[in-house]
């Protein structure tokens, strides 16, 4: 399993952030908007642009398997970690 965030703000601000947050995995800079574009989470309030929080599952198709267009920090580690677990088992479970 890969995990990766993608955010506008820049790489040193990632790595800040990163450090100051204990993060274990990647956030990639995506400063143009292009990702968040593709993935509908951009809104461009003309000089600004700015990106939803939301998460996508992405399969090993790399296919969107799931999207969380909402996200509370509070509670969003365990409805993900839910998630996978759910779409593992479904996966498992056609593959028998």
């Amino acid at each position: 399993m890969v995990v990766l965030g993608v955010s506008l703000d820049g790489v040193e601000s990632h790595q800040d952030f990163c450090q100051k947050e204990g993060l274990g995995f990647r956030l990639l800079s995506d400063g143009d908007g292009r990702v968040a574009a593709a993935y509908g989470s951009l809104t461009n309030l003309g000089f600004l642009k700015i990106a939803s929080r939301r998460t996508f599952l992405i399969d090993p198709q790399g296919q969107v398997a799931r999207v969380f267009l909402s996200v509370n920090p509070q509670r969003h580690s365990q409805e993900v970690l839910d998630a996978l677990d759910a779409l593992v088992s479904a996966a498992s479970q056609h593959a028998s």
